[in-house]
């Protein structure tokens, strides 16, 4: 047997692998670590599930640890990047390349959309070794000049075809073409059309291909089914039937609102199940998928965006509710399961309707299936379900999900900013409707009747009217009638988007002399700070405003 020490992979690497106990390297990896450990630039193709992330992971990490310290960790300058096509898939890599990058004191960091850049500009200003990307983001940060991939030593792209799919080929050129040219680049991917070919024959050199099977499914370690149903009715009862089992099954939805929607109905069915699809924030989107893998939920009922990336351990079942429009999206939602040499079953519901469109489907995605007519009490959709778990009654899920979060938040800086924002939402408002300091809702930490007297005081002052309202008529541009009508007094000192009369740059915060202190550049002094600002303190050149009447109703500026 061919071990991760014969291959060349460092001792250290070695024992982290075994401590996770991976202690058998896949037959990707036993063909191209070889190669890729000597930094050559290598092509990997195969399948979803077969090993790939650690067949780059393995030669990324070791060469790096290879180079002094003092090389290392410089501000926005990462001497290796992971592109991946998702924000799930560049999760996943970075869970496997982490804890082997720790071993041998190297760090990494994840970049991709749909979150705020601060974390990601945080950790690239610390310095980082490892960047795992999604391309549209780094691009981004590079335009931002927060990031630049002129030391970058290896480049590995993982699911090239998809990327390619996805559309992001001309983002990942520009990004290669920044990379230094003499750089090791490593390329994995499924199948080699759709431009990834041009991509290989532009940006490496003599590189080595290893191919470990043929872009089909593995039917060796696949049970597959088409389930052929007789309408939408019966098609909805055997959805139901498949999902109640006791074991991990993923339920594939063409659309976003379909997803959301059969997510919900298996939970008011009793049995509770999370969606996953691209219109879920990020921060959604990882509590989803953290209570399936964790077992809190059995189902997960997703679009394509879970296709790739998405590694749960012990997924039995996969069930193609909307058949996929192509073949290449087939194999890689059924290479949920059955990973890694372990088995599984794939299960495709078609209508009457769809069965030509199938067919077609399964010629091309390699698999010889027979179509069977099922409803969803046959004994083959029995025993395709297996165990049936208790139902569990929404209203019990939703108060265990609310247990779990007040328990998640106590004592967290997360939780506190939940418990505010709870308390202005059930806070009495203050006076004039606004509760908090300056009008803006924010809840103070004064007792209740310190409150209320700060409220008193300050509708004994004079106050400024709000900012982009129209100060020149009393309640126009939903002004108020008090607050148009009231003057500023000279103590309130920054004065926003006008020009002031010393010529200082418009928009920027000016601080306005103290009352009585000479004004620069020769201008007169402010008046007291118990009068109104004087007439003479307008901008010089006079404005439709500077016309009103100098009296104690004076409009302020």
């Amino acid at each position: 047997m061919t071990t991760f020490a014969a291959l060349g992979v460092p001792k250290a690497l070695v024992e982290n692998l075994a401590a996770q106990g991976i202690t058998e390297p896949f037959p990707i990896q036993v063909k191209s670590l070889p190669d890729s450990l000597a930094g050559r630039d290598v092509l990997g193709r195969g399948r979803t599930g077969s090993g790939k992330t650690l067949a780059f992971t393995l030669p990324m990490v070791a060469r790096l640890a290879e180079q002094e310290a003092a090389y290392r960790r410089k501000p926005g300058r990462p001497l290796a990047l992971v592109l991946a096509p998702t924000r799930e898939l560049a999760t996943q890599i970075n869970a496997t390349v982490e804890p082997l990058a720790k071993e041998l004191g190297l760090n990494t960091t994840v970049i991709y959309g749909g979150v705020s850049q601060q974390r990601q500009e945080k950790a690239l200003r610390a310095g980082v070794d490892i960047v795992i990307a999604c391309p549209g983001r780094l691009e981004d940060l590079m335009r931002q000049k927060l990031i630049t991939l002129e030391s970058v030593e290896i480049t590995i792209l993982d699911e090239a075809d998809h990327m390619a799919d996805l559309g992001f080929l001309p983002v990942v050129k520009k990004l290669l073409d920044t990379t230094p040219a003499d750089g090791q680049r490593l390329l994995f991917s499924a199948t080699l059309d759709n431009g990834v070919d041009k991509v290989v024959n532009r940006y490496m050199t003599n590189p080595v291909t290893h191919s470990v099977d043929d872009p089909q499914a593995a039917v060796t370690t696949m049970e597959h089914h088409v389930l052929l149903i007789g309408d939408q009715t019966q098609k909805k009862q055997l959805i139901v039937q498949l999902a109640s089992g006791t074991g991990r099954r993923l339920l594939f939805m063409r659309t976003k609102h379909h997803a959301r929607k059969l997510a919900k109905t298996l939970t008011d069915a009793g049995i509770p199940a999370v969606d996953l699809h691209g219109n879920l924030s990020q921060n959604a989107r990882d509590r989803n998928l953290a209570e399936f893998s964790s077992g809190d939920v059995r189902v997960l009922v997703a679009t394509d965006v879970a296709a790739r990336g998405v590694h749960v351990d012990d997924v039995e079942l996969v069930v193609h509710v909307d058949p996929p429009t192509e073949h290449k999206a087939y194999l890689h939602r059924s290479g949920r399961t059955a990973r890694a040499g372990s088995s599984g079953t794939v299960v495709t519901i078609t209508l009457p309707e769809q069965k030509s469109e199938v067919q077609k489907l399964m010629k091309a995605a390699g698999v010889d299936v027979a179509f069977e007519n099922v409803k969803a009490t046959s004994p083959l959709v029995l025993s395709l379900t297996g165990d049936v778990a208790d139902k569990i009654d929404p209203r019990t899920r939703a108060a265990l999900l609310a247990s779990r979060e007040a328990t998640r938040g106590e004592g967290t800086s997360t939780g506190a900013n939940a418990e505010r924002k709870r308390a202005r939402r059930t806070a009495a408002p203050a006076a004039g409707g606004r509760g908090g300091r300056g009008g803006r809702g924010r809840v103070s930490a004064e007792p209740q009747a310190a409150q209320g007297n700060r409220a008193e005081r300050r509708k004994d002052q004079p106050q400024a009217p709000r900012f982009g309202t129209d100060t020149g008529a009393a309640g126009k541009s939903g002004g108020s009638p008090r607050r148009a009508a009231e003057p500023r007094t000279a103590s309130e000192t920054t004065t926003r988007s006008r020009r002031p009369a010393s010529g200082q740059r418009v928009g920027d915060a000016v601080r306005r002399p103290a009352a009585g202190a000479p004004a620069a550049g020769g201008q007169r002094s402010h008046a007291p700070s118990s009068a109104p600002r004087a007439e003479g303190a307008r901008r010089a050149g006079g404005s439709r405003r500077a016309s009103a009447p100098a009296s104690n109703d004076r409009r302020s500026r």
